[in-house]
Order: C-alpha cells, then sequence, then structure tokens
C-alpha cells in the first residue's frame, strides 16, 4: 500500500547550505517528494504530521559505519533510526565483506579483523554471516535477499579481503605481481559496476600481531592500477585512512595518495585531519596540504569528527592497548579464556614484562597516567568501581599502575570495564574544518566498537553543541554538513536535498528536544552458545519522525519495524551539487 503524507507547518532546511530556512509543507507519495510550498492542503487518506515547532531536513547519512557484520544480527540498526539516520555508509577503512576469499585462513584473517579493530564478536560473523559469495556483486545479492534494512545501506570494495583474496597469505608480506593487481583490478570493477562506493584502503593501522595490514605492502603501480579502475566509474570514490594517531606517517602518505589522486583523476577522501591536541606537530603540514589540494581544484577531501575517540576498556576484546603502544598487556587481551588470562595476571613473569611494556607505551596514550583511567565497571561485583586507578593506587599501596590495574582485573573479571579519559580536542582546527568546502563530518564509527562505545548520536551532537549551543555554525550549515555534503561528495544524488522529485529521506525534529545521550548496555548480541552479550547503544535523540523513501522508520518516539531501506551506490557524480559558502 503506497505511504502519503502531509509534514505540515514546520520549518524547512533543505540540506544545501545555501538556502535559508524557510517555513513550508512538504507532501510525500510513492517514496518521494512530489511537493514543497506554504499551507498546503491534505488530501483524502494522507497522513498529516504536525511539525510545528520543527525543522524538517534530508535525513542524515552516516559517513563512516562499520555495520558490515552487525546489519545480519542486529537488523534494527540501532539507535541511528532515533538520531534521523537514512543512509549507512560500509566497508570502511579497507574493511569489507566482499570480496571474500575462499581459503579458511584468510577468510579467518578478514573475521579477526573486524575483531580486532571494529570491535564486532567473532562467533555470530562466522556463524551468521552466510559467506555465500565471492565476488562483491554476489555479497550484494546476498544482502538484498537476506536482510531487511531499516535505512539506505551502502558499502565500499575494502582493499584488504581483495588483496587476501588474490594473494592469500602473501598480502601481509610483499608488493603484488602484475598479475595479481589485473586480478585485483578485475575484483574492484566487479564490484563498482554492482554499485559498490568505490575503494577503501588503510595505511594506519597493525593487526594483533603487530604487522602492517596487507594494504600497506602496495605499491604505487597497485594503487595506481586500482585509482584507475575507480576513475572508470562516475560517483565512485577512493577513501584511506593514515596513520595521525601512533607513528606518525601520515603526512607523509598524504603527500603520496595526493600524488597518485592527481595522477588517477579520482574523488578522494583521506581520513582524516588531526584533530586533537596531542597531534598538534602534525597539524600545520596536513593543512597546507589540504590547502594545496584545493588550490590545484583537485577533488580530494579530509573526513573528521566531532568528538574525541572514547576508550571504553575491557581485558576480553579490544585493540586499546595494541593501539597505545602496549604489546604485553594487549597479548593478555588476545589470550582467550578467563583461566588463561587469570594464570598470566598473577604470574609474576607477565607482571614483570607487562611492568615494562606499561612503561613504554605511546606518551600521548593516557593510559599510562592513572588518574585518566576510571574503574567504571566489575564482572564480579568485587570492585571497587567508581575511582581512578591512582585511587585504587593510593588504597592498596601498590606503586605500579600495571600491578594495580592486573590485581583489580584478576579481583573482577575480564569483562569489567575500564573508561580512559578522551583525548582533548582543537578547536580551533574544528571550527575551520565545519566550514570548509572540502571536509567531510558524521564520521561516527557506528556499528563497531559495541563494548567500547557507540558512536551513533554525532550527528546530534554537532547539531546541538556547534549549532544550537555554541553557535559556532548557522542550522543551515550544520544540516548541511550532515546531508548535502555528503550525498553531493558521495555521488548519491538521489537524496541529501529536500526538493521535490528526490527521495524522501527525511527527519523532523525540534532543536530544543534532542540530545547525543549517554551509553547504556543492552545483551542482544549473541555470544555462539545460545546466549547474549552486550553491546553499548543509547536512548533516542529522540527525533520526531524519521522517514527513509517516505516510510517512517522512527516514530512516535519508537523504532517502527518498517525496513523500506535499500542497497544504494553511487550515480552519476555533478560537479554542481551545493556546497556552502565558507
Amino acid at each position: 500500500m503506497e505511504m502519503r503524507m502531509l509534514i505540515k507547518g514546520g520549518t524547512v532546511v533543505d540540506g544545501s547550505g545555501a538556502v535559508p530556512a524557510y517555513a513550508a509543507d512538504v507532501r510525500i507519495s510513492g517514496g518521494r517528494i512530489t511537493e514543497i510550498a506554504p499551507n498546503l492542503q491534505a488530501t483524502k487518506g494522507e497522513r498529516v504530521v504536525d511539525a510545528a515547532g520543527c525543522y524538517v531536513t534530508p535525513g542524515f547519512i552516516e559517513t563512516h559505519n562499520h555495520w558490515d557484520g552487525g546489519v545480519w544480527w542486529t537488523p534494527n540498526l540501532e539507535p541511528l533510526p532515533a538520531y534521523g539516520a537514512t543512509t549507512s555508509i560500509n566497508g570502511n577503512c579497507g574493511f569489507s565483506l566482499a570480496p571474500a576469499p575462499q581459503r579458511p585462513e584468510d577468510i579467518q584473517d578478514v573475521i579477526d579483523i573486524f575483531n580486532y579493530f571494529e570491535d564486532i564478536p567473532e562467533e555470530p560473523m562466522r556463524e551468521i554471516v552466510p559467506w555465500d559469495w565471492q565476488k562483491w556483486s554476489e555479497y550484494k545479492a546476498s544482502m538484498q535477499a537476506k536482510v531487511k534494512l531499516p535505512m539506505h545501506f551502502s558499502a565500499f570494495c575494502g582493499h584488504i579481503p581483495m588483496r587476501l583474496c588474490v594473494m592469500g597469505q602473501e598480502a601481509w608480506k610483499r608488493a603484488a605481481t602484475p598479475v595479481e593487481i589485473e586480478q585485483m583490478c578485475t575484483l574492484l570493477d566487479d564490484a563498482l559496476a554492482a554499485g559498490a562506493m568505490g575503494l577503501s584502503s588503510n595505511f594506519l593501522d597493525y593487526d594483533k600481531y603487530e604487522r602492517p595490514l596487507p594494504s600497506q605492502q602496495a605499491d604505487d603501480a597497485e594503487l595506481t592500477a586500482l585509482f584507475n579502475v575507480v576513475a572508470r566509474y562516475p560517483g565512485a570514490t577512493v577513501q584511506v585512512i593514515l596513520d595521525y594517531f601512533m607513528r606518525k606517517t601520515a603526512n607523509a602518505s598524504l603527500e603520496r595518495f595526493g600524488r597518485l589522486a592527481k595522477e588517477t583523476g579520482i574523488r578522494m577522501q583521506w581520513a582524516g585531519m588531526p584533530t586533537l591536541a596531542y597531534m598538534a606537530d602534525q597539524l600545520p603540514r596536513a593543512e597546507e596540504l589540504h590547502a594545496q589540494f584545493k588550490a590545484e581544484g583537485l577533488d580530494i577531501y579530509t573526513a573528521f569528527n566531532v568528538i574525541s575517540p572514547t576508550s571504553v576498556i575491557n581485558f576480553n576484546r579490544t585493540l586499546v592497548f595494541g593501539q597505545n603502544g602496549n604489546p604485553v598487556w594487549q597479548e593478555l587481551v588476545n589470550t582467550p579464556g578467563w583461566d588463561a588470562k587469570a594464570a598470566m595476571l598473577d604470574d609474576p613473569i607477565w607482571r614483570a614484562r607487562a611492568r615494562e611494556s606499561w612503561d613504554n607505551q605511546f606518551a600521548h596514550s593516557f593510559l599510562h597516567i592513572p588518574k585518566a583511567n576510571l574503574l567504571r565497571e566489575s564482572e564480579s561485583g568485587y570492585g571497587p568501581i567508581g575511582l581512578t586507578l591512582q585511587d585504587y593506587m593510593d588504597q592498596t599501596g601498590i606503586a605500579h599502575a600495571s600491578d594495580a590495574l592486573a590485581l583489580w582485573v584478576l579481583n573482577n573479571g575480564q569483562e569489567s570495564v575500564v573508561l580512559k579519559e578522551s583525548w582533548a580536542k582543537d578547536e580551533v582546527i574544528l571550527d575551520k574544518l565545519l566550514i570548509d568546502t572540502h571536509s567531510l563530518a558524521n564520521v561516527s564509527d557506528a556499528g563497531a566498537h559495541g563494548k567500547l562505545f557507540c558512536g551513533a548520536g554525532y550527528n546530534v551532537f554537532l547539531l546541538t553543541d556547534y549549532v544550537r549551543d555554541r553557535k559556532v555554525l548557522s542550522l543551515e550549515q550544520g544540516v548541511h554538513m550532515l546531508t548535502g555534503r555528503l550525498s553531493g561528495f558521495f555521488g548519491l544524488n538521489d537524496r541529501g536535498i529536500i526538493e521535490v522529485g528526490k527521495v524522501a529521506d527525511i527527519t523532523v525534529f525540534n532543536l530544543d528536544e534532542i540530545e547525543m545521550r549517554p551509553e547504556k548496555k543492552i545483551f542482544d548480541v549473541w555470544d555462539g552458545t545460545g546466549g547474549r552479550t552486550y553491546r553499548y547503544t543509547r536512548d533516542p535523540a529522540p527525533m520526531r519522525l524519521t522517514l527513509v523513501a517516505g516510510v517512517p522508520t522512527f516514530d512516535h518516539g519508537e523504532f517502527t519495524g518498517r525496513y523500506p531501506g535499500a542497497f544504494i551506490g553511487p550515480e552519476a557524480a555533478t560537479q554542481e551539487y551545493a556546497i556552502a559558502a565558507e
């Protein structure tokens, strides 16, 4: 049955960033916007939505999600509909479910990568995801046949599984041969022809064994060949994740990728501009390169986040120690089974190694500052909780932070939680990026890190903190950064703007009612044994209404149980999409 709707009495913020907000009603029929004008009259059978006091905007686009696995067992993509999100872009960071290697050790690498870097649980990844594909086009067909979606879903083709498909375990060790490059290009061509967003790659991460990820073995010949495939598909883009966090190789990588992007003519996104205070030494060169790309007229954009990464640490599944230069504590996390972990924690030899590792963590980690680490939750109930690691050291008289944490974990269990202080943000560069013509906001990482943090809601934080409360941006600018800017960059030209003829992906909200709600723990993830384990989520913002292709997915304060989302990809890109003036 066709759903017809009239949104009356609201203020339209069209997403372009160029048109001031204006009073108008919006009529929807057949999943599209059919009329925009003041004082429209309802027709028979049309649902009327009272939007008085509310803004009517395009649905928000999630620039950077990791729902690749979770969509198979958490199909509501909760809490995104409650935060006005209508499109989720996945396959980021070089990590995607397709193309899928066929050798057991290679597919295990893909599962391990999602598990380690994105905290996507291994058991449902192995048992619930069907893995009945090899090529990306086959993955899309499986998704369309077997998964219901409450919002539009799109995905990049990941460089890492593609290398594993072609090279097997050699992908970790060396550059590709010309024949292997040709095979990768064939897989990428299949993906882009089927509607992949483009190619994603990773020049940031090392795995739990301290190996650089396979994508980092790619030479210029491989990257150039792959970029040339992307260049043949209008709207397709390249994404590369760079290292401003740990080993500080990002600016050298950015120079390289900028040169290759210029040579091949691709549109590229790099993640991303260093926006944390401890990265200040890297910022000048990053800004210089960003300005150079713009001056040369290149289609190179930087992605960024308005929230400092949250580190919620447990001792069963986390990458925090590894990514902060503490391999011995990461070794504990990587060891399966509580009995084996407890033996390590009680072993004087391991504790001595752990102290040395602790003392040589990255200087910016905050892990080595006991007062910056809150003992937040106890699995056993033994405690204490609600105090810092420094407080615990003072209480127990234990002189070294590593020893104190070892005792606390031994008493409290592997699912106990420590909250590490977030890094300070550089608000000066964030203010610049929010009005920059070549930047991409809303990098939330939602769908990942279920036991570490929930990234959903960063869009609402942008609208409340930067727009409503501190007035760094106008509402028109803020909405543009979450909608029209993103649809334009990613080639999603049928949405992202309130305009007659566009797909009716819309959200309605009162700016005074919405907030990014605190994290909360829910037990809804299958644990592989018939039980459930937990993830963090948030209560609704709430939006008054979220529509995907004209169908309500969040309405009257609740998820509606409707699944109108489609698996979408870029359409023919145009250079004329609206960009807000600096």
